[in-house]
């Protein structure tokens, strides 16, 4: 949001900075903060609250990011925080630059991921005298966050930013908001009454192996195990404890399932991966472990695991474990830690057991390859409209080793699901738990800047492109090439299947009904490569002149409208 610029014209606050090397002002002992945190980049929309901040960041060798509407900042900043493991940053105005800003920090508090959203304020000398965008951000900002809080004073800038970014790491991850009133953030102090955090010296080691005794307790039931199963949650990638899960579940032996950003943990085709047959192997195992997610509505809050299983959930968040689900072991702990500690423990213990394993693989393979034949047909269906399955088929056989795929849709995405699978530990990216749709521009964007040699490839909804699709021209401007695709039904179908269910095809398309917009199109008016598509034939071409054209793609593929994804309909909200 622009600030007004009449009240920057009669307010002393705003003077030119001094050229005292002695002197710092509080735009710049945030910059210097975000650069010892390791920060690279900032995502924001300018606004006059902020803009000490920008010449800060220029000072200190930070990019300044800039895009089209806060909420795209803020995902962005959730985005740049998974792909590289550090924490995202958005720098927003006050007032509805903040509101703005409230979606994306609560899809990353939701998802777990480490964020810090830094928001503008009134001045401190004219609080509650009804500042231009004056709001109480903190307290709306403080039920989806792990810290929130004003910076009270110019000389405790640095310091209060280095606390937001230790608070993102307490426990699980999660985001961090600041505000910081106008003329704490202009105002000049004098350095040597400042502390600014040395970088990685003001952080503790947050990688807890958790109760040894309890370890040792792991290792023993998966020792004895005959028929176990893991699935590896989001926490294993946030955490950067894949090689240690890997490491686990190839040693002792232990068929694995993925989900959310721990997707691509193990590769297609790997012995230990299975991706169809969790809901068989949860039902039949005798050891079920949990790592990293939560008993929520995407694990049936735990009630579809049977009682009859030993149940183990390993999380970092003690308020996590045994949350509507009784459990028969919980250990609070860095994933990545305690899986290897449990790899010690029952490493060479486990030969016995192996042989006796076989027919469970055996089993579950099995599973696995009749799930697979029996939705083949639609797969690599020719039909016309375009079957979804058929659009995520191609773009599962599109995508390489280090292709980043990114889900950002409903109904479309759900059929993604359980089709693509990335290849790669971290090449998966969605929403999280929150289920935000338009996502997918603003991780494309974070996706692409930190990692330039990567690939990325993102799924939209129609409806979901559009809540934030103005920011591909940002994509254009910054010069970040990503293969897009919109799977268009003119939809936004999750809805309509459950409207059709509740109420009959008579009111099915109220309030979710799109026009049939021509996204390719939109993509070549910003100056970005643009391509529709009516045949399955297609689709594959299509891709290849998109990753060629080495610049920001859309790829407008007509879908069957009356295709409804099966984790769709098996939702509980429509049945």
């Amino acid at each position: 949001m622009v600030q007004i610029a009449t009240e920057s014209a009669v307010d002393p606050i705003l003077r030119q900075p001094s050229q005292d090397p002695e002197r710092v002002s509080g735009g710049h002992l945030v910059a210097k903060a975000l650069k010892a945190e390791g920060v690279d980049v900032i995502f924001t929309l300018c606004g006059g609250h902020i803009i000490d901040i920008y010449d800060g960041c220029v000072d200190e060798g930070i990019a300044v990011v800039d895009v089209r509407h806060e909420q795209v900042a803020a995902h962005a900043a959730d985005g740049y925080a998974r792909v590289t493991g550090k924490p995202g940053v958005a720098v927003v105005t006050a007032g509805p630059g903040t509101t703005d800003a409230v979606t994306g920090v609560a899809n990353a508090f939701r998802a777990e991921s480490p964020m810090l959203l830094i928001g503008g304020q009134g001045a401190l000398s004219q609080h509650k005298m009804g500042s231009l965008q004056d709001l109480p951000h903190v307290d709306m900002m403080a039920p989806i966050t792990k810290f929130a809080a004003t910076v009270p004073h110019t000389t405790r800038a640095a310091d209060m930013v280095s606390m937001a970014f230790r608070e993102c790491y307490a426990g699980a991850p999660g985001p961090s908001f600041l505000e910081i009133p106008r003329d704490v953030l202009d105002n000049e102090v004098a350095l040597a009454d400042c502390t600014i955090p040395a970088p990685g010296r003001y952080r503790a080691s947050t990688r807890s192996a958790g109760d040894p005794a309890a370890v040792e307790r792991l290792a023993d039931l998966v020792v004895k195990a005959r028929k176990p199963a893991i699935l590896l949650g989001s926490q294993v990638w946030t955490g950067r404890g894949t090689a240690a899960a890997v490491d686990m579940v190839r040693t002792l032996n232990i068929p694995t399932f993925m989900n959310g950003s721990a997707r691509g943990s193990l590769p297609p085709g790997d012995p230990h991966h299975f991706h169809l047959s969790r809901r068989y192997a949860f039902d039949n195992a005798d050891l079920i472990i949990i790592v990293g997610t939560p008993f929520d509505f995407r694990m049936g809050y735990g009630r579809r695991l049977p009682q009859q299983a030993t149940v183990v959930q390993i999380d970092m968040d003690y308020r996590t474990v045994g949350r509507n689900r009784d459990i028969d072991l919980g250990i609070v702990g860095d994933p990545g830690a305690v899986l290897a500690a449990v790899t010690q423990a029952g490493t060479g213990r486990i030969s016995n057991g192996s042989a006796d394993r076989r027919a469970w693989f055996a089993e579950l393979r099995a599973q696995e390859d009749a799930a697979y034949t029996k939705r083949l047909p639609r797969q690599l269906s020719d039909a016309s409209p375009i079957h979804p399955l058929r659009l995520a088929h191609e773009i599962n056989e599109f995508l390489t080793e280090d292709s980043i795929y990114i889900g950002d849709g409903g109904d479309i995405v759900t059929f993604s699901g359980g089709v693509v699978q990335p290849k790669s530990p971290g090449h998966w990216m969605d929403p999280g738990p929150l289920g935000t749709l338009g996502v997918g521009i603003p991780f494309a964007m974070a996706a692409k800047y930190a990692r330039p040699e990567a690939e990325v490839v993102c799924l939209f909804g129609d409806g979901a492109f559009s809540l934030t699709g103005w920011d591909f021209e940002t994509m254009v401007r910054f010069n970040l090439p990503f293969v897009g695709v919109v799977g268009n039904n003119s939809s936004m179908n999750q809805i309509r299947y459950g409207q059709l269910r509740k109420y009959g095809e008579a009111r099915q398309r109220v309030g979710n009904t799109l026009g049939d917009v021509p996204y390719d199109q939109f993509a070549r008016m910003l100056g970005g490569h643009g391509e529709e598509v009516r045949d399955a034939a297609d689709i594959a071409p299509a891709l290849r002149r998109a990753r060629e054209s080495g610049k920001p793609s859309l790829i407008n593929v007509w879908v069957d409208p009356d295709a409804y994804a099966p984790g769709t309909m098996n939702q509980t909200m429509y049945k």
